[in-house]
């Protein structure tokens, strides 16, 4: 049996995020395309809505996988939910570019993920107007 999955079927039945976040490291970490196809659900979807994209099915999003041209690295910042939905923060690195994601999953009765949906962002300069009243991270 696949641990990542394990630890997903705990952090769903009992609410427990440390081990959502164990499974998602060692995801994020570990795994590579094959493994984390066990992961989903073979009616999974993902959804990118600020390009507009669905992937349909775990094939696909394999298929998909396998053809990436340079993965990125993953750090992850914060995991937070309960039951079948769960939210990842992390910060991808792709070498040339950094985007901070986050991901939204909904799991199936089995802990595999069958909807999961990813939101891209780019850091950007914080206005001028407002640093009187914020703080530099």
């Amino acid at each position: 049996m696949n641990p990542v999955l394990e630890l997903f079927r705990r952090a769903a039945a009992t609410d427990d995020a440390d081990a959502m976040r164990e499974g998602v490291e060692l995801m994020f970490g570990d795994l590579d395309a094959e493994s984390e196809y066990e992961l989903r659900a073979p009616d999974y979807v993902m959804e990118m809505p600020q390009s507009g994209e669905r992937i349909r099915g775990r094939d696909n999003m394999l298929a998909m996988q396998s053809s990436f041209p340079k993965p990125p690295s993953i750090t992850l910042r914060r995991v937070a939910g309960a039951g079948r939905f769960w939210t990842v923060e992390g910060v991808n690195d792709y070498g040339d570019e950094v985007w901070h994601v986050i991901v939204v999953w909904e799991l199936n009765d089995d802990g595999r993920i069958l909807r999961d949906t990813r939101y891209y962002s780019q850091k950007f300069d914080p206005p001028e107007w407002r640093r009187h009243w914020v703080e530099l991270a």
